[in-house]
């Protein structure tokens, strides 16, 4: 059995296009090569890979296997470039996680601060994502480890606890709810909200308004939590942040009220298939933000 590189490629990037056509081109192959691989691998292994259709391919049980251990021999081609490539340019190595919104916030900007003041030859890359977007990430090996909530599913994953991770409204002092111990998430869905323009924190809201079978009514949509502050102070709408994020926004005149909801209680994990089997300087790193996050302060 000989698969190549390219083989392993292309086939990721059809199953991931859902369509032979549009993988080729994601891998800068013609269709008939790129078909003719397809063929090829099928016949070496005397099994279908894919089942094709009118709508496009889905990979059959064979080809989930497949895919599983082309996405983890591409991780690691990818990590192998990277560490080898810093020889030439005097990087000694670079990182790749993933994070949600409230870590981003609450865990990471301080750990990245002192981690690369005393690892200066080594760069990281960071990418945000919701946390059930993460674990499955990780989980079919198209990133080494990454800070989630434990409202994901993660039981596939190894993970370790590092902080609390609260969410809660944020209103104008002026407001009616300013004066409430706690309020539920369904009580403020007829309500205007400032809110961020993207990302995990926007998602996950989204979701739980959608089981409620509602949208969440924006005004105006931001890129940082100060300045969603900053509007609340105004009176354009209300916010729901984390915890910590409400604490470091400089805007005075808005109160801070607890969502009672369950899922607005969490507790933020970093994880990974294999914490023992990540690369060094990704080990180093994350025995790093777990120290950072149960030091005392």
């Amino acid at each position: 059995m000989r698969f190549d590189l390219v083989d392993l490629r292309l086939f990721v990037a059809i199953v991931e296009a859902g369509s032979i056509s549009k993988g080729a081109e994601k891998v800068h192959l013609a269709l008939a090569s790129a078909s003719a691989r397809v063929s090829g691998m099928e016949a070496m292994l005397g099994v279908a890979l894919l089942d094709r259709g009118r709508r496009g391919v889905v990979p059959t049980a064979a080809g989930r296997s497949l895919l599983h251990h082309a996405r983890s021999i591409g991780a690691a081609v990818e990590q192998m470039r990277g560490d080898l490539r810093g020889f030439a340019t005097g990087l000694k190595g670079s990182i790749r996680m993933l994070s949600n919104t409230a870590a981003l916030v609450e865990l990471l900007p301080a750990a990245l601060r002192s981690f690369l003041a005393t690892h200066p030859d080594v760069d990281i890359d960071i990418e945000e994502r919701t946390s059930a977007d993460i674990v499955a990430a990780i989980a079919e090996g198209r990133a080494e480890f990454g800070v989630i909530a434990n409202s994901a599913d993660s039981a596939m994953l190894e993970t370790i606890a590092l902080a609390s991770d609260k969410l809660v409204l944020i209103a104008p002092a002026a407001h009616p709810l300013s004066s409430r111990d706690t309020v539920a998430f369904a009580e403020l869905l007829e309500e205007p909200f400032v809110g961020l323009s993207a990302g995990a924190l926007h998602s996950h809201l989204a979701d739980h308004a959608a089981r409620l079978g509602r949208r969440i009514n924006y005004r105006v949509r931001l890129r940082s939590f100060d300045a969603v502050a900053r509007l609340v102070e105004a009176g354009v709408g209300l916010g729901i942040v984390p915890l910590a994020a409400a604490a470091l926004c400089r805007a005075t005149g808005i109160a801070t009220i607890p969502l009672s909801d369950g899922w607005a209680d969490r507790e933020l994990l970093i994880c990974a298939a294999d914490f023992k089997a990540l690369s060094p300087h990704a080990r180093l790193f994350v025995d790093h933000v777990v120290g950072a996050a149960r030091a005392p302060i």
